[in-house]
């Protein structure tokens, strides 16, 4: 990478903060909603399809917001798109508090999901455009470790806050980033490769036939189905993590302090990765935690008794949190600047797209009296082919320049 366009270290750190910390409220809302769809099953009778579904509308809504804010950011910057994406879903979740009907919650979920899922591919280029490419994935796992502290923070207002107040207060909370945006507006500025690019913008049908043309396709069918697998077990199986325990015999309150203590070991999976990812590249991180994740996933399903329940929960959590950050570092390095946002946008559209299914997916397998352990092979299945797909489709990036590639 050219050294002229690379931030200095202490601005490295507080770009790495100031977005971490948009980051972590995103986990913070998603992490949320799982909790609260436990409790509304309960004070609403929601049915497991109903919960399916709720999970669901708020995926569909990244799903879109994923590729329109990622198109929006390679033509007026990351930093505009970061801060406007952060402002719609902190004022839809505040919104979520005021829903009297399941309707209106659902109408809600989607423009905070919208919200949600146009912020993180753009922070996680803005990232990765800013650092050297010696620190480049270690800077972006770190930054995706934030998401762990988000879910953290997620399952502690669920503990104390929604048995003992309610679940409105929680939505409430969860727009406190529509103030912090006031100091990320200062605080943050576009990338620097961004800024230095001359000439006009290319047109967004440009950019997608870049995205697809010869140079890219190995890589974009490698990336949709990574993401696809990743995001369609995870959502799948961690937003209805309260409810599985619940369904297991715990009770509401003993099964979110179940799920805090498996989302305790998010941090040491990014943390690991973080190391890991510039010392024996990308394909390797993202290969071995996929596999880990997916024999994570098999133990979960099969446990029975409390220990094992939550040994396999705190694996489950670890290697897959650790393989999101792989996820997030590698995307970025395999497109130029003038197409990356959309190229990132894109894959992470297309991912959402297995949001939206997999819980929805739990909810009809769980209304249709199936057993846990059934349901859970689906997600070993699932995330193997991801794993398969990095293995054979993709190429490794650690210390590349993305506008050779």
């Amino acid at each position: 990478m050219n050294k002229a366009i690379e931030l200095k270290q202490p601005a490295q750190r507080k770009l790495l903060f100031s977005t971490g910390l948009s980051w972590l409220f995103d986990a913070m809302d998603v992490g949320i909603i799982s909790f609260i769809a436990a409790a509304l099953a309960l004070e609403w009778k929601l049915s497991a399809q109903q919960i399916g579904l709720l999970t669901a509308v708020n995926s569909i809504g990244m799903a879109i917001g994923a590729a329109v804010a990622g198109a929006l950011a390679d033509k007026y910057g990351r930093r505009a798109v970061l801060l406007a994406t952060l402002l719609i879903f902190s004022a839809a979740s505040g919104l979520s508090a005021l829903a009297t009907s399941f309707a209106v919650l659902c109408v809600l979920r989607f423009i905070t999901g919208f919200g949600l899922g146009g912020e993180l591919p753009v922070a996680s280029t803005l990232v990765s455009e800013s650092v050297p490419a010696s620190e480049r994935g270690r800077v972006v796992v770190l930054l995706e470790s934030f998401w762990a502290c988000g879910w953290i923070i997620a399952a502690l207002i669920a503990y104390f806050v929604i048995p003992h107040y309610s679940w409105r207060l929680a939505f409430v909370i969860g727009a406190v980033p529509a103030v912090y945006a006031l100091y990320l507006r200062r605080a943050v500025r576009d990338s620097p490769r961004f800024m230095q690019q001359s000439g006009e913008r290319l047109t967004f049908g440009e950019r997608f036939a870049s995205v697809w043309s010869a140079r890219h396709r190995r890589s974009t069918v490698m990336l949709w189905i990574l993401w696809f697998t990743v995001v369609f077990s995870y959502y799948g199986m961690f937003l209805w993590l309260p409810t599985v325990m619940v369904l297991k015999g715990f009770g509401l309150v003993k099964s979110f302090q179940y799920v805090l203590i498996m989302t305790l070991a998010q941090l040491p999976g990014y943390f690991t990765a973080a190391y890991f990812i510039e010392k024996f590249g990308r394909k390797f991180v993202l290969v071995l935690y996929l596999l880990l994740t997916a024999l994570s996933a098999l133990w979960f399903g099969h446990a029975e008794t409390v220990s094992s329940l939550i040994t396999a929960g705190i694996c489950l959590s670890f290697f897959n949190l650790g393989a999101w950050g792989g996820m997030y570092a590698y995307t970025p390095e395999l497109y130029p600047t003038g197409v990356r946002s959309t190229g990132v946008g894109l894959a992470a559209a297309f991912g959402r797209i297995g949001g939206v299914l997999g819980p929805y997916f739990v909810g009809l397998m769980v209304a249709q009296g199936k057993q846990i352990f059934s349901i859970f092979m689906f997600f070993f299945i699932a995330v193997v082919l991801g794993a398969l797909a990095v293995l054979f489709l993709g190429k490794e990036t650690k210390g590349s320049d993305p506008d050779l590639v």
